[in-house]
C-alpha cells in the first residue's frame, strides 16, 4: 500500500506500506512487509530489509542500511557525514549499519560510520557515538552500555 499523498519513486513490494507525506527516492531498496510511517524520507542509497518498522519523522539517508526486523522510533536522526558543510563537493559518506532485530528508541541520534549490533536496543533520546555490540541495551548522551538484553533492569 502506497498512500496517495506520498511521493514514492522506488519499487515497493505489495506487502509493504508507505504512509502519507513520505518521500522514497528511486534508488532506495525496500524489503517485504515494511511499515514506513508518515513524514519519512528514504534516500537513494538507503537499504531497508524485510519486516522493518520506521515510525514518523525519520530520514534514512544514503549509506544507511537497516537489516531485517529493525525498529526505528519516531524522529530518530541518522547521519552520513561527520563534517557536514553546505555545498561541500568533497564530502565523505560514512555508512551506518543497523543489524537484524535491533531497536532504536524515539528521538535518538545515530552518528554515521557505526554498527548497531543484532538485537541491540537503543533507549529513547540516546546519542550513539560508538558501535553498539549485539544484544546490549545502551542509553544516554553519549549512549553507554546499561545491561544485556533480557537482563532485569536494576532498581
Amino acid at each position: 500500500m502506497i498512500h496517495p499523498l506520498s511521493d514514492c519513486q522506488a519499487v515497493i513490494p505489495e506487502s509493504s506500506r508507505v504512509w502519507q507525506f513520505c518521500v522514497v527516492l528511486p534508488g532506495a531498496k525496500i524489503g517485504e512487509n515494511c511499515n514506513i510511517c508518515s513524514h519519512c524520507l528514504v534516500e537513494n542509497g538507503a537499504v531497508i530489509g524485510d519486516n522493518v518498522t520506521i515510525k514518523s519523522g525519520v530520514q534514512v539517508w544514503d549509506g544507511v542500511t537497516l537489516e531485517d526486523w529493525v525498529f526505528v522510533g519516531s524522529n530518530v536522526t541518522f547521519t552520513n557525514d561527520r563534517n557536514p558543510k553546505s555545498r561541500n563537493k568533497n564530502w565523505v559518506m560514512e555508512p551506518t549499519l543497523v543489524k537484524k532485530g535491533a531497536s532504536i528508541g524515539a528521538g535518538s541520534c545515530i552518528l554515521c560510520g557505526l554498527t548497531i549490533g543484532e538485537g541491540a536496543v537503543i533507549g529513547m533520546g540516546s546519542v550513539v557515538t560508538r558501535d553498539v555490540p549485539a544484544g546490549e541495551v545502551w542509553t544516554g548522551n553519549p549512549a553507554k552500555f546499561v545491561r544485556k538484553v533480557g537482563e532485569k533492569e536494576k532498581k
